[in-house]
Parts: C-alpha cells; structure tokens; sequence
C-alpha cells in the first residue's frame, strides 16, 4: 500500500522552491495520509505519528533528514494545490480498491459539521462523497460551496472515478439527464431516486408501472419516519 502511494505522489509538482528543503515531498505526504488515515488530523498529530513509528516508516522511506515537523506538514499543505492532491489521492484508492462487478458506489453529499464560521464570513463546507460499500472506502469526494451546487459538482466527481461495472446511487437531487449521462458514459448503471418535484417525469413512470403491458417486477417499502 505504502509503496503505491509513494508512487504516485513521487511526480507531483514541489511548490517549494530554494536551498533549505530538508524532506522530500513525497515522504512528506506518504507520512500525512498514513497519519490521517490512522485518525491523526492535526499536523501536530503527523509529526508525533511519523516519530513513534520512525522505525517501521524507514522500511519503505528514505528519510534521509528524519521525521518532518508540524511546521513542515503545515508549510506543504498551504502551499500545495489542493486539485493536485485529489487526483493523486484518487489514482491511490483505485490501486487498493478491489473491483467488483455491480459494485454499489452510493453519491450523496453531506455539510460539514462546524464548519461555518460567521465571524470569518466563512460559508459551511459542503461535501460530495462517492462510497464504496463492498470496500467500505470512500472512492473520492469534492467540496461544493453550496448543497444547490450539488447539481453541477455530481458530474465532475464521477468523471475522477473508474465507474465500469459499477451501479451508481444518487437521491433525488442528482436525478438529472446529465448526470445519468455521465454515468453511462463511464461504462456504469444507476439508480436514481424521482420525487414529485419533477412532475412530468413521476407521472411518466407511474404511467409504466401502472400498463397492463408492463412485464417488470417491483418491490416497494413503506417506512414511517421517526418523527411520527
């Protein structure tokens, strides 16, 4: 796993520039998301991470200056372009990621908790998320300013992942004609939740269901929310 991360971040642009770089970038970032991974979200918490298991991380890093400080994690990450990491984050899921076919991968989007910060004029940060239940990882994710641009940002995520075989679920925000193009332009099937906001379109399905001429089998639930 180490070694395919290091991989692909060993080509990522270095935004530092000058004679006083002590630590390679990718050992930089191999260290971070090992670290995250392992639940450590402040760079305070990579630092410490990377020191108690120095002697396992140089099985696969050089680590030629030590372990980077909190500062270094910090320099890197304000510095670095927040795309580059994503895609490469991205190409690293799919090489763990056991692919099976009519994979379920759930879309759905998510604000974050505490996010939103009045006194910085700081909008909550609104997350879409691809999940993949059989490998119980989320394949990749992308930030939207707000849930109305769920809309717009749907396509662009799907777009980063490797979808063939797959079955996509959105609910009924991504039920639209060019996210289902999207879809089956990467090789996927969907399933895709329709509301009575979408009048002609509910009343066209529910004419199909309801023919005599229709051969297709249905299940159908009802649940009560537990607000009643």
């Amino acid at each position: 796993m180490s070694g395919g991360l290091i991989e692909i971040f060993r080509d990522i642009p270095d935004p530092r520039s000058g004679n006083g770089i002590r630590h390679r970038l990718d050992e930089v970032l191999s260290i971070a998301i090992l670290a995250i991974l392992c639940d450590c979200l402040r760079f305070t918490e990579m630092e410490l991470f990377g020191q108690e298991r120095e002697e396992w991380l140089r099985t696969f890093l050089s680590l030629e200056n030590g372990i980077p400080s909190h500062d270094t994690f910090g320099d890197v990450f304000a510095a670095l372009s927040p795309e580059a990491i994503q895609t490469r984050f991205i190409s690293w899921v799919e090489t763990i990621r056991e692919k099976i076919s009519g994979e379920i991968v759930s879309v759905d989007g998510k604000t974050i908790r505490r996010s939103k910060d009045l006194a910085k004029n700081k909008r909550a940060i609104h997350v879409i998320s691809a999940w993949s239940s059989a490998n119980g990882i989320v394949l990749g994710e992308i930030a939207t300013d707000e849930k109305s641009n769920e809309i717009t940002a749907i396509p662009d995520l799907l777009k980063m992942l490797e979808l063939k075989g797959c079955i996509v679920t959105i609910d009924a925000m991504g039920t639209q004609t060019d996210i289902a193009k999207t879809i089956i332009n990467g090789g996927a099937d969907y399933v895709l939740a329709v509301k009575e906001n979408q009048p002609l379109l509910f009343q066209d399905i529910e004419l199909f269901f309801s023919t005599e001429s229709s051969t297709c089998d249905y299940a159908k639930t009802i649940e009560k929310s537990h607000d009643f």
